[in-house]
């Protein structure tokens, strides 16, 4: 078995939390310990998600990790949502929004492979 670094998931995934911390920057100052903090957590707990479960080398657990990453995207999709509601983002939000539902894809493909 390849290491998590190998995973495009968990690549695209890190690609991910570089773009939500980017988008981020320009936020509010008064959003720091909210919106900001809680969009760069929930794009931090994705890929640490699917490197923690992939060290378990348990396909129960792998499968109970992989879970909560997908958990924590669609938080993260949703955040993004509220914060162009807010006029927090530009036009630019949109391929990040769309790279979130891609990493959301390849996390649902990852699962059905390892429950077959």
């Amino acid at each position: 078995m390849k290491g998590h670094e190998d995973l495009r998931v968990w690549q695209k995934a890190m690609d991910l939390v570089i773009s939500i911390y980017r988008l981020t920057k320009s936020f509010p100052k008064s959003e720091l310990y909210g919106l900001t903090s809680q969009m760069q957590r929930a794009a931090v707990s994705v890929p640490s998600n699917i490197a923690e479960g992939h060290a378990l080398k348990q396909t129960q657990a792998y499968c109970r990790h992989l879970a909560i990453a997908g958990g924590s995207l669609a938080e993260l999709q949703t955040q993004l949502q509220i914060a162009d509601r807010l006029g927090y983002l530009g036009p630019e939000f949109k391929p990040v929004l769309e790279d979130a539902r891609e990493v959301g894809r390849m996390l649902a493909g990852l699962r059905r492979s390892l429950q077959l």
